[in-house]
């Protein structure tokens, strides 16, 4: 009997420790039960450093430049000057000048061109600037006149290049503007004989030549 209770229990102590190895070895630690709940990532969105100053945003549309108020050789106010050939005649120049309204809007006239003499330094010089007639032609007077776009009028300016006609004084070229608020065009005068001049006469703008 005491030999088997020995026996007995050494057997039992045996079984015990594989049991309770087997329970180490099979289920780990903390097995079955819930671990932490993994946070959501959040992702981080890239920086937007926007359009850049010389590229759109992707998908905006393109700047639209911003059209000129005119277009061609048209200037900002709407209407051009144009001086035609020089006329001779008994010692007297007289050219024919033009005034197109080459704008969008319509234009008043009413007067006389402005008119001046410059030097060869491009610099204006005395010569005086009368309103009135000559042998090309009478002046009328002004007259309003509302040019619609591509309408035009015209003036005759003309000197004398004689001595008869006083003190001469010779001009390189005419600075002439439709009037005295508007751009100005020069126009080179050249041979001695039509450079020089007294004083310049021109007769008011006028839908037809004056006669």
């Amino acid at each position: 009997m005491r030999v088997r209770k020995t026996i007995t229990a050494a057997v039992l102590a045996a079984a015990t420790l594989p049991l309770s190895g087997c329970a180490g070895f099979l289920v780990p630690a903390g097995e079955g039960e819930p671990g932490p709940t993994p946070s959501a990532s959040v992702a981080t969105p890239a920086a937007d450093s926007g359009p850049t100053a010389d590229a759109p945003a992707q998908g905006a549309p393109a700047p639209v430049p911003t059209p000129a108020a005119t277009s061609g050789d048209c200037p900002a106010s709407g209407v051009a000057v144009e001086m035609g050939p020089v006329q001779t005649a008994m010692f007297h120049r007289a050219v024919t000048l033009t005034l197109t309204n080459c704008g969008a809007e319509s234009y008043r006239v009413h007067g006389y061109p402005s008119v001046r003499a410059l030097g060869d330094d491009g610099e204006r010089i005395p010569v005086p600037v009368n309103p009135g007639g000559s042998m090309f032609g009478n002046d009328e007077g002004p007259e309003e006149v509302v040019l619609k776009p591509g309408g035009s009028v015209t003036s005759t300016l003309a000197w004398v290049s004689t001595k008869e006609g006083g003190d001469l004084i010779e001009g390189d070229a005419l600075e002439i503007a439709a009037a005295p608020d508007t751009g100005a065009r020069v126009f080179p005068l050249e041979g001695h004989d039509i450079r020089l001049m007294d004083e310049l006469n021109t007769t008011a703008w006028r839908t037809g030549k004056a006669e």
